[in-house]
Parts: C-alpha cells; structure tokens; sequence
C-alpha cells in the first residue's frame, strides 16, 4: 500500500502537517508513505520510520517543480494521495482515492483544516521525530547543566521580528533571580542566513551561559532534538516555534502581522502574545504594504512578554 503525501514548502506549516502523516500512518500500518514538500523542510520527515521516500521540491519557473514531481510519482499507482498543497496533480495521478485540500478562511486554527480533509476530530498536534544520532549530537550541543531558555529572534519577514533589543530585555528579566529561570543558560536559534539579525542578541548574552545554535552547525533535526531538552522557547512566528512546541518545549510565540488563531504554536504547553493590536488591525489598515520591511509588532512591549511567559510556566500541561 503506497500513500503519496504532498506538504508544504515552509517549515512552519510541514511541522504543523505532520500531525496528519502521523494520523495516518497509525491508521495505515502497513503503508509504506512518500512525502513530497519544500526541500529545506524535507529533512524533519525523512526522520519518520515509515517514511520510505522523500521528494524535496525545488521551486522553478512556470510551475517546473510540479512536473518534475508527476514525472516522478505518475509510474506508481497509489492507494491514497493527500495533497495539502490543493494542486492539480492529486487528479492527475494514478490513484484510488483521493483528499485535495482547499483553501479556507474560515477562522479556525490550521490544524482544524487539515483534519478535517480526513475527518479527524480533535486535529492531531505536530509530531516530529529524530534519532538516537540526532539526540546525541543535541545532547552534545546542550549538555546536562543549568536550564535552557532557547530564543528564537528571527522570522522570515522583518515585519513580523521583535526587536532585538526587547529580547535582551525579555531574556535578562526572564533568567534574573526573580525571573522563571534564574541563571539559566540561553540557546540562540537561528538560520545561518539570518545570524545578523540574531547577532545582538548573541552579544548580550554573557559567554558563559550563552549557546550559539545561529552558526549552521546543528541540521534542522538536531535543532528540534536540542529544543526538546530546553525548558522554555521564546521566540517570533516562524518554523522554529513550531518545532520548539512539537519537541514538547513550553512555547511563547510572539505575533504582530501574523495570525495566532491561524498560526499560533500547539503543544502540551503553548501560548502566543501580541500587543494591544489585533492582526486584523494591523493588515488590514489602509496604509498596510506587506512589502514593507519595518517592525509591525512595536506595540508589543518586554513588560507584556514576560507577563504571559510567567503565566504559560505555571500553566500545567495539557494531554
């Protein structure tokens, strides 16, 4: 039995989707799957044991990547496609049944519009995995010792990026002797691309409780191992905070021009915080260019974070 299972490009929406593979693999037992998505966030499903096939599709133009995926998925015939991607290849390959995703507004968290192509109820959370060469690479990258807050300070959209300097301030008040974690080491996460804008926060964090995660040295799954031997992530909407919530991490995702209702962070302990303004007040105001490359999220103050980081770290964990 062969499922062709067809995800996103981003990372932030794959970790969202393995929840559903997860669903059903334990559904379908004997299956033996094939994941077709984005290739940076291939390697989080080549981890799954029963994923025998991994198609990291590179974009191209006039839509190239979606031939180049039915030249090599249409010489097979599936038992079940699942294509979250909503394209038109789910109809154009031989398969005996068929769940075409498509696009909805309708305001409820994505993992409800995921689900119910499958009819899933409650939405299975993201379920990501690593192996024991990815728990050991992560035990040497945080090893045992004082607790970890891990820091997310990038996103993949300078609108939606808190302020370097108000994560230093979140960090020193967070980890102060009247903080969550008092004298806790600080793991900052980071895409090698993006180390400028994680820089500053590197540099304020003294150098020996500081764990520099922005270098490339850790692959994505290793990062998600590492995250899961943190004891809290703070960080912006982005891949990261998702992964940090699947490892199981207490998780702030902090939001400005993007959706916490559609997007928020999930997991047995996960939260969001965005200043006074609404995501509708901020993308939808007349002036709103989703060009633009400035801070939207100024109204977010240190003082609102750490408030909310406080209230998630006595929030017990839900099954």
């Amino acid at each position: 039995m062969r499922i062709l299972f067809i995800t996103a490009s981003r990372i932030g929406d794959a970790v969202l989707s393995s929840g559903l593979l997860d669903a059903l693999a334990r559904r379908h037992p004997e299956a033996r799957f094939t994941v077709a998505c984005g290739a940076v966030a291939a390697p989080l499903f080549a981890a799954a044991p029963f994923v025998e096939e991994v198609i990291p599709m590179v974009k191209r133009r006039r839509a190239g990547h979606w031939l180049d995926l039915w030249r090599r998925t249409v010489t097979r015939r599936w038992a079940l496609v699942v294509d979250l991607r909503g394209s038109a290849l789910g109809w154009l390959l031989p398969a005996w049944r068929r769940r075409v995703l498509r696009s909805s507004w309708e305001p409820r968290h994505r993992l409800f519009h995921l689900a119910g192509l499958l009819d899933l109820d409650p939405p299975p959370p993201p379920r990501l995995w690593a192996g024991a060469a990815q728990h050991e690479a992560a035990a040497r990258l945080i090893p045992a010792g004082p607790p970890v807050l891990a820091v997310g300070p990038t996103a993949n959209w300078a609108a939606k990026q808190w302020p370097a300097e108000r994560f230093v301030t979140a960090i020193e008040r967070l980890t102060a002797p009247d903080g969550i974690l008092p004298g806790a080491r600080v793991a900052v996460l980071a895409a090698p691309s993006e180390r400028a804008q994680a820089q500053p926060v590197l540099d304020a964090v003294p150098a020996a409780r500081r764990i520099d995660l922005a270098d490339g040295r850790a692959d994505l799954v290793t990062l998600f191992a590492a995250l899961g031997r943190c004891a809290f992530y703070l960080g912006n909407d982005s891949g990261l905070m998702h992964m940090a919530a699947a490892a199981g991490c207490p998780t702030l995702g902090l939001f400005g021009p993007s959706s916490e209702l559609f997007y928020g962070p999930v997991g047995p302990r996960a939260a969001s915080v965005r200043g006074p303004r609404s995501f509708e007040d901020i993308c939808h105001a007349p002036d709103f260019d989703h060009r633009r490359g400035d801070c939207l999220m100024l109204d977010l103050d240190p003082d609102r974070v750490v408030a909310a980081a406080r209230r998630l770290w006595t929030t017990p964990a839900q099954a």
